[in-house]
């Protein structure tokens, strides 16, 4: 209650921020657990490992760790409107923390398959969440670049756990993440409740309070009565699952964020995360694999940066056609190398091509497509249907993930390594025009304008 008060004397926007970093530190964990086999598995396959590993042993710890991703999906879709976003995101932080600890202390592989189980679980309540919570709190002008504080967040993870990894034991990397959440736990637990869910529940006085808070203003009556009266509106309306079908506006999110979902898979990131070491075998001259991880994370960590800047400015849509072009651009470059190595050219003089085409395409992918589609999915749903559409997102999220990897691998197993990132090549180029004819223009719009926007393109 004391730190309530005190949030009521924050100047401006300041609030909105804190709440959004607060509530974003599990992405960061999240992000440590997401990149963790790849430094792990080094350790947990050497002489000296604590545990006796194999390299299977190591896959189905990545297979576990998607497979807890679906099994979070029907959880999130309860907790969301039932326990709210905020008390979500603190669950999911205590699931992850359990993790961390099992993973730490663990004498046993099994542990470790239940850890990485429920750590993918964390995560994606956590992904789902997140995003709604912070669109919810954040006045329109500002609403983007909070939004990219997840994203900034998620890659400092994966940065973090590639730094410390390789260099410290299992139990200190382990403890990092622990601590990062107990972190959350204190201040998050201080932080409102999105006036939104507040307003669903019937809770005037205390999405008053929130709006308040978040608005460092006392008077927040308009605000807060054309809230109530945009809540009251879609809860009077029909909310269930069938309605993502149903209601055209619904329909026209599911279309957008379906094709937006797929393609950030299918332009090779999680390939590019899980093979860095395949991709760069030419240029281990130039560049170590750990050294290509770390900076393929950190240019990622600028780029989303610099995104966050501009993307209240510039837009979602001209930083989504824009992306999705160069980085496709930068995709079918690392095509045509292995093409012309595959045919017996020597590539020695060239094997830079592969370093700069990653890093290239490390930057343009994630200021644009690796980043819009999280903020427009928390955007996109109206409340009395948004724990469906986003956790439908999630799904096909999750789902195109798994599946990218499989084409991946069976396409260079029997064609070479040019013909997959052909096909992601040419996704991206497709979800340019997508992007451009296609998606709506949403900064600077309130939630509600948002909807009118689906509507009027739908009707």
């Amino acid at each position: 209650m004391i730190v309530l008060k005190a949030l009521h004397f924050l100047p401006g926007k300041l609030c909105q921020v804190l709440a959004v970093l607060a509530g974003t530190l599990s992405s960061l964990s999240d992000g440590m657990q997401y990149g963790w086999t790849s430094p792990m598995s080094s350790i947990l396959l050497s002489p000296s490992s604590p545990i006796t590993t194999t390299k299977n042993n190591i896959f189905y710890m990545e297979l576990i760790y998607m497979v807890g991703g679906i099994f979070g999906i029907p959880l999130t879709v309860y907790m969301i409107d039932k326990v709210g976003r905020k008390n979500t995101i603190l669950i999911s932080a205590v699931e992850s923390l359990i993790a961390w600890i099992i993973i730490g202390s663990s004498p046993s592989l099994v542990l470790l398959y239940i850890a990485r189980f429920i750590a993918g679980v964390a995560a994606d309540v956590n992904f789902v969440t997140a995003p709604v919570y912070v669109a919810e709190i954040s006045e329109k002008d500002i609403r983007g670049s909070l939004g990219s504080i997840l994203c900034i967040m998620m890659i400092t993870g994966v940065l973090l756990i590639y730094c410390i990894g390789p260099y410290v034991s299992i139990a200190v990397s382990s403890l990092a993440g622990a601590s990062i959440l107990i972190v959350q736990l204190l201040t998050f637990s201080c932080m409102p409740e999105s006036p939104y869910y507040c307003l669903m529940k019937n809770r005037k006085e205390d999405a008053r309070k929130s709006l308040q808070i978040f608005r460092s203003a006392n008077d927040i009556e308009e605000e807060l009565n054309k809230l109530e009266v945009i809540v009251k509106k879609e809860n009077l309306e029909r909310g269930n699952i069938s309605d993502l079908i149903t209601v055209k506006s619904n329909l026209k999110a599911i279309i957008i964020l379906t094709v937006l979902n797929t393609a950030q898979h299918f332009s090779g990131i999680s390939v590019m995360f899980m093979n860095m070491h395949m991709i760069l075998e030419d240029a281990s001259s130039i560049l170590s694999t750990n050294a290509a991880a770390i900076i393929f994370s950190s240019t990622m960590i600028v780029s989303c940066a610099f995104a966050g800047l501009i993307i209240d400015k510039a837009g979602r849509k001209f930083l989504l056609y824009t992306s999705s072009f160069l980085a496709g651009v930068s995709l079918l470059l690392l095509a045509a190398y292995f093409t012309v190595k595959k045919k017996g050219v020597d590539v020695l003089a060239f094997n830079w091509v592969p370093v700069f085409a990653v890093m290239f395409y490390a930057f343009t992918y994630k200021y644009g497509l690796g980043l819009v589609p999280i903020v427009l999915t928390a955007e996109f749903f109206p409340t009395n249907v948004k724990a469906y559409g986003v956790t439908y997102a999630d799904l096909v999220y999750v789902i195109t993930g798994m599946l990218s990897i499989l084409i991946f691998y069976t396409l260079q197993s029997n064609f070479g390594m040019d013909v997959p990132f052909y096909l992601f090549g040419c996704c991206c180029m497709l979800t340019c025009l997508f992007s451009i004819f296609i998606v709506p223009e949403t900064k600077g719009k309130t939630l509600d304008e948002i909807q009118g926007i689906l509507k009027k393109k739908s009707g």
